[in-house]
């Protein structure tokens, strides 16, 4: 039983889930039959030095998935093998972030009940990312759902995405070139999806003298917005320029700055106040990816943004299908007063 039920202090799932997970997939696989006795409450949180109700969630969620039962006085019991489940995933971000909640909440609940999940990040980092792939076989899981950005490394990537089953892994948000095989994907086209919401944008930004595009170099966002972002400018005739770092570049009027970082959008709006200009009229401001603030922030940001609800649910459907598409994510412009 201590073998069965695990709790991994890496993981993003909470623990109460972490618990419901083992057991579930201790039924699945035969480990746990009916009427086996679980671990009590106290035995649990002594173990893993975890809080009562956490114990107490995760039985009183398996009880009412009529999967086990308790009896006054003697304990919990296995009360059925009839598990529904369709799935267990490992899901693997890049980080936590307002996107990535959208991104996990909408693919969380179009799976529902009908799948595990066990949640991991690695920060940007690629030795994490290649520690936490490698540490978790592909026998314990029927799906690997991975986005794919790195602040340093990650050369290598594809050789550890290609060790992965193929009719077990979704890329999501970035395709990666080199994957072989037959595999799922929901991704960003980067250069063309800037490109088109630009000149989407075209008769506002017309009024403007220059287009500056913010991308540090310690930026994890992929290169072909650069690169789609040139090939605007240059197919309408823009002044345009890279910006490194916002915080020391000269700020100048009749000028539009777009953004991907997000702190580079407060330290920007910053400088642009303390020169006395105003967003909209002397500076336009374009902000990649919508977040609720931005609907209200100086009475609204220009955001261009991939709709990350309808990748989730993309990807949760493709793991209920099993489907082998590569899917290009709605990308779209929503103009406000920033601009």
């Amino acid at each position: 039983m201590r073998q069965l039920i695990q709790i991994n202090e890496f993981s993003k799932t909470p623990k109460y889930l972490q618990i419901i997970n083992c057991i579930v997939t201790g039924i699945e696989k035969g480990e746990l039959k009916v009427k086996d006795k679980l671990p009590s409450v106290n035995k649990l949180l002594i173990q893993f030095d975890i809080s009562r109700d956490t114990v107490v969630k995760a039985y009183e969620q398996l009880k009412e998935m009529s999967l086990i039962e308790s009896a006054p006085g003697k304990g919990y019991y296995v009360k059925s093998n009839q598990v529904n489940r369709k799935a267990k995933i490992f899901l693997l971000f890049n980080k936590l972030s307002v996107h990535k909640k959208i991104i996990y909440d909408a693919f969380s609940s179009v799976l529902g009940d009908q799948a595990a999940i066990d949640f991991f990040i690695y920060n940007n980092n690629y030795r994490l990312f290649k520690n936490l792939i490698q540490e978790n076989t592909p026998s314990n899981y029927t799906h690997y759902v991975i986005i794919a950005h790195f602040l340093d490394g990650g050369e290598n990537a594809t050789e550890i995405l290609n060790q992965i089953p193929k009719n077990k892994l979704i890329l999501l948000d970035k395709f990666v070139p080199g994957i072989t095989g037959d595999y799922a994907a929901v991704y960003q086209d980067f250069a063309k999806d800037i490109y088109n919401a630009l000149a989407e944008a075209l008769a506002l930004l017309k009024k403007y003298s220059r287009l500056n595009l913010i991308f540090p170099p310690y930026s994890y966002h992929p290169l072909e917005i650069v690169n789609g972002f040139r090939n605007f400018c240059t197919e309408y005739a823009f002044d345009h320029n890279l910006i490194s770092d916002i915080s020391t570049a000269p700020i100048g009027k009749d000028q539009v700055y777009i953004n991907l970082m997000e702190d580079d959008l407060v330290i920007l709006i910053k400088r642009v106040k303390s020169l006395g200009l105003r967003v909209g009229r002397d500076v336009g401001i374009i902000s990649y990816n919508e977040t609720p603030l931005k609907e209200i922030l100086l009475d609204g940001i220009t955001v261009i943004s991939t709709d990350f609800k309808m990748l989730g649910e993309t990807a949760a459907r493709m793991v209920l299908e099993n489907g082998k598409d590569h899917v290009v994510n709605p990308f779209r412009l929503v103009v406000r007063n920033s601009l």
